[in-house]
């Protein structure tokens, strides 16, 4: 598949408020269409993972809100109407209700994923 829509997109994580759909799209990467609300701090979903820390890199585009990024260099704050980065070792918390799209790698992105959910339980 190389195209999909929000409404398309199987939902990979849900609960508490999160919603985390994603989709490999291309072959190697992976679209993720995903909903923080405030107060979301992913740290206990993450915790097992080298550092602690989700391992994948990300490109997206942040349609809302206000996110802390948590890394060994310090913390970043992205807000609404932002492209990012997100090197590997980043651990994210919603500073306001959240909503953003990423593309990471397929591999490492699902590796995180299947870590969260085992995480949620």
């Amino acid at each position: 598949m190389t195209a999909t829509t929000r409404n398309d997109t199987p939902v990979a994580i849900e609960g508490n408020g999160v919603e985390l759909r994603t989709q490999e799209v291309g072959g190697d990467m992976a679209v993720a269409f995903v909903r923080f609300p405030k107060g979301t701090d992913m740290a206990p979903a993450v915790k097992g993972l080298p550092d602690d820390q989700c391992q994948c890199p990300h490109w997206g585009y942040l349609f809302k809100g206000r996110l802390k990024m948590r890394t060994k260099a310090g913390e970043e704050i992205y807000e609404e109407g932002q492209a990012f980065y997100w090197a590997p070792g980043h651990v994210p918390e919603a500073l306001e209700d959240c909503e953003y799209i990423d593309f990471s790698p397929a591999k490492e992105f699902n590796e995180v994923i299947d870590h969260v959910k085992a995480q949620m339980g």
